[in-house]
């Protein structure tokens, strides 16, 4: 089975029609998979959403920051922010149907041997793991109760994992490091405000896929959420944000052998 991995989206549903079709120009039968924020910034975050889930069983997701945001957002329990692009789908008749759908996808999954995540991976955890503690964050949101997982699920801490970690708290490190990471140190610290590229990366953290001896380096990592990394081709990471909403390019790598269809794509935000 041929999959197309798929970068950050953002809202450019234009830009997900031309680049699905070109892949199915290359392989017709092919399913795809999106690495998340599906939504937010750019002009139809809606279009997105209904496209991917009208896919069916040839679409699957992880969630991404944005994607989690907007859940939090539609509950009353995040203000939305000044760059969100959000309201049409809120104000949208199929809006419960969506959200729905969305809080059924998960934070990571294989496809081809590889990993998928949105945006990383912390180094003491194995690829078996990780999917592990995806799962533990897709139970909360599936549950009856899953806006009260919501409603603490921001903020830094902690910012290193435990094993012994539990309830909200383990919860919420598992979210940070799979939808926010960036930089971490060797240890899994991570670090949260810096948004550029490895050049400027803070004192003490390096780019979470550089980490010495991390346990995910035998299995390929596909991730995005990191559009000043840019594309990002190595044997074991493949980094899929080519910056679509700021005016780069939607990006699409086929798994068998690599093959890269990309579309260009105006300018929807400024960065900052």
């Amino acid at each position: 089975m041929t999959h197309f991995v798929i970068g950050d989206l953002q809202g450019c549903a234009a830009q997900l029609d031309l680049v699905v079709e070109r892949c199915l120009d290359l392989s017709p039968h092919a399913r795809f998979i999106f690495v998340g924020v599906l939504v937010n910034r750019g002009p139809d975050s809606l279009g997105c959403l209904r496209r991917i889930r009208a896919m069916g069983n040839k679409a699957q997701v992880v969630l991404g920051n944005h994607d989690l945001h907007l859940l939090a957002v539609a509950q009353g329990l995040r203000q939305p922010g000044r760059s969100d692009t959000l309201s049409d789908l809120l104000a949208a008749p199929d809006r419960e149907e969506l959200l729905d759908w969305l809080r059924q996808q998960p934070l990571a999954l294989m496809a081809e041997n590889h990993l998928i995540v949105h945006a990383g991976v912390l180094p003491q955890w194995t690829t078996e793991q990780t999917l592990a503690l995806s799962d533990e964050v897709s139970s909360a949101l599936r549950s009856c109760d899953w806006t009260d997982f919501l409603a603490q699920m921001y903020g830094n801490e902690p910012v290193r994992w435990h094993d012994d970690l539990r309830g909200v708290d383990r919860l919420r490190c598992i979210v940070n490091a799979l939808t926010r990471l960036r930089f971490c140190t060797a240890a899994g610290e991570m670090e949260f405000d810096s948004k550029e590229g490895p050049g400027h990366t803070p004192e003490g953290y390096m780019p979470w896929f550089d980490v010495p001896q991390r346990l995910t380096q035998a299995t390929p990592i596909v991730f995005g959420h990191w559009s000043t990394l840019g594309l990002t081709l190595r044997s074991n990471v493949i980094g899929l944000d080519t910056g679509c909403v700021w005016g780069g390019k939607l990006s699409a790598l086929r798994l068998t052998d690599r093959a890269l269809v990309q579309v260009d794509c105006p300018q929807h935000q400024r960065p900052g």
